[in-house]
């Protein structure tokens, strides 16, 4: 008999269960969704992925706890399908992710509508509530939500860093690598349907084989990686600065395959902040280190992230980390306003930045940021720019440069009226125009 059809036999009707997964937060929260949904549809469920079409009789919803407006924003999706289920349009709801991982026994008794919550690795637990098998057969065989021409790869899971302000380990555990191979395996397969471009995604990428192979083993993983047939870029996200292995970067610049960039999120640019937030790393490393990476590899695009507003932090050593940024001159730079997150180090200490002054620092900070982005991409007019395209909109076809990752860097536009190329191709662009966070370009050539 097919699930839930004896809840149906007196309408004479039977209905099989349609699933809507519901993803919030990070990467690394849609790669978690596509292995869900992966083992749902090798059960024979239905679906589908953040459908607006209520049609599903069956929610779940993969929630982020990072900070305090990510949790805001899994809380009140919580309520929200709560009211649907109230009001009898769904039948089962259930949470799982980062928040439910940190906050379960609070969520269940102030929402207790969900019928049940799950923790980050609890999958299999969650598919047993679904009565559906967990397949290990599945591995390596997701089914990505992403344009089919990119992916993201996880290659390890939790963090073993004590930063004093990061609830991550809370919720994602201890940092656990992936094995070469069963990366390669899955890289291959990604390649097979058609995905030409890899983002390498961790919470802590360098960290990467201390465990399983008691030696750091990234720049081996990005070899193998490289030699998958179909692979064209490989990007590396998330790299802790201190301890870098920087063989990383005789790779990247050996590989043709493995992308021009790196995401390194640095956090902020003063000697005693980063003391208080236990990074392990001090700003004359962290000169040391990028000046090591750009003299490796001419060109390469550094995306950094800074948090402002850390306890304590005063304007001088606000005004240390502008100073870093005028500096240095990166090509991507996002901002975080400090949160107080309980059973952190942090949390011990006062948060004493006042809100409205973590928003002026943040607000500051980008403006700095936004004149460097222009900077950088007005150089780039007249010249012609190898561009894979994502997708069309308003007219235009819109891709990214080897700089540039998916929803977080850059874009390139092509009017659509004048050009013509195909979704998931490269082709050669000549830039014509820019502003602080877009290419404007015409075609040269199609790959």
């Amino acid at each position: 008999m097919p699930r839930s059809a004896s809840i149906y036999m007196k309408a004479k009707t039977i209905r099989t269960d349609k699933v809507n997964v519901i993803t919030l937060g990070c990467s690394k929260n849609t790669v978690d969704s596509e292995n869900l949904i992966t083992q749902l549809r090798g059960n024979d469920f239905e679906v589908v992925h953040e459908s607006d079409k209520n049609d599903a009789n069956i929610v779940i919803i993969n929630t982020c706890g990072f900070i305090d407006l990510a949790k805001e924003e899994s809380i009140n999706t919580i309520l929200e399908y709560a009211e649907v289920k109230k009001r009898g349009e769904i039948d089962k709801l259930y949470v799982t992710g980062c928040l439910s991982q940190r906050y379960k026994d609070d969520l269940e008794k102030e929402i207790p509508e969900v019928d049940a919550y799950f923790g980050t690795l609890e999958l299999p637990g969650l598919l047993k509530k679904l009565e559906a098998d967990y397949k290990h057969e599945l591995i390596g065989e997701r089914q990505i939500t992403t344009p089919s021409h990119y992916a993201y790869l996880k290659i390890s899971e939790g963090c073993n860093r004590t930063c004093s302000f990061c609830a991550i380990p809370l919720m994602r555990g201890q940092h656990v690598s992936r094995p070469i191979e069963e990366l390669v395996f899955e890289a291959s397969s990604l390649a097979r349907r058609g995905v030409k471009e890899l983002m390498l995604i961790a919470q802590e990428l360098t960290y990467y084989g201390l465990d399983l192979y008691k030696q750091r083993r990234l720049p081996d993983l990005l070899h193998a990686l490289a030699d998958v047939e179909g692979i064209e870029w490989i990007r590396l996200h998330y790299a802790y600065p201190s301890k870098f292995p920087r063989e990383i970067f005789e790779v990247m610049a050996e590989r043709k395959e493995i992308c021009d960039y790196l995401d390194i999120p640095l956090q902020h640019a003063d000697n005693a902040v980063l003391e208080r937030m236990r990074r392990q790393i001090t700003v004359e490393e962290t000169r040391d280190l990028l000046a090591y990476a750009r003299e490796k590899v001419p060109g390469i695009a550094i995306r950094t992230t800074f948090l402002v507003g850390y306890p304590g932090e005063t304007e001088a050593e606000f005004e240390s980390l502008c100073a870093f940024v005028r500096e240095q001159q990166f090509d991507r730079v996002g901002v975080f306003q400090y949160s107080h997150e309980e059973d952190t180090r942090g949390y011990e200490v006062e948060d004493d930045v006042p809100a409205e002054v973590k928003e002026d620092r943040a607000n500051r900070l980008m403006e700095i940021q936004q004149d460097i982005s222009l900077a950088h991409n007005q150089k780039k007019v007249g010249t012609v720019q190898k561009v894979l395209f994502d997708r069309k909109e308003s007219g235009h076809f819109i891709g990214r440069t080897e700089a540039d990752s998916p929803e977080v860097d850059n874009e390139v536009w092509v009017p659509a009226a004048d050009n013509y190329v195909r979704l998931g191709d490269f082709a050669q662009i000549l830039i014509t125009d820019a502003t602080e966070y877009d290419l404007h370009g015409e075609l040269v050539s199609r790959q």
